[in-house]
């Protein structure tokens, strides 16, 4: 079993998965420096650690760590899908009316299932067909975890 454990910071860890409105899009993997570059805005103002991850073309997972004390997930994820969605109204051209998110997102603590489920983010995109390893997908911290000597190669 790996011992992913190391990698956690003091606060409480949640799992989520994110969803684009419009199922089998390609909009976060399309644009992801966007997504990546919201996540960054989010985490300037509300911080948070994001302890793993993934996206794929329509949809994202995420374990992330918020300061001791503090729950407001909700304020988040908003921060992210509004800058992502400005992002791409630029990029587009488009009026900003376009839904691009899901409203609502799935969160649940973590607990003792931290390890299933940063394995779980890891190996979604072979479930999902689009790689054969984990390590073959780009858009994920599998690679952050390798580096990290958490995985083997």
């Amino acid at each position: 079993m790996n011992d992913y454990r190391a990698n956690r910071v003091a606060g409480h860890s949640y799992f989520f998965t994110v969803r684009l409105s419009e199922r089998g899009s390609t909009l976060l993997t399309d644009h992801i420096a966007a997504f990546g570059e919201a996540i960054r805005q989010a985490r300037g103002r509300k911080p948070f650690h994001v302890d793993a991850w993934v996206a794929l073309p329509d949809h994202a997972h995420a374990i992330w760590t918020l300061p001791p004390g503090d729950d407001d997930c909700a304020a988040r994820w908003r921060a992210v899908k509004i800058a992502f969605s400005k992002s791409l109204s630029k990029s587009r051209a488009t009026r900003g009316t376009e839904i691009i998110w899901e409203p609502h997102y799935q969160q649940h603590p973590v607990g003792d299932d931290y390890v299933r489920l940063v394995d779980y983010i890891h190996h979604n995109p072979l479930r999902h067909g689009l790689c054969g390893r984990p390590q073959e997908w780009q858009w994920s911290s599998v690679h952050r975890f390798i580096a990290a000597g958490m995985l083997a190669g």
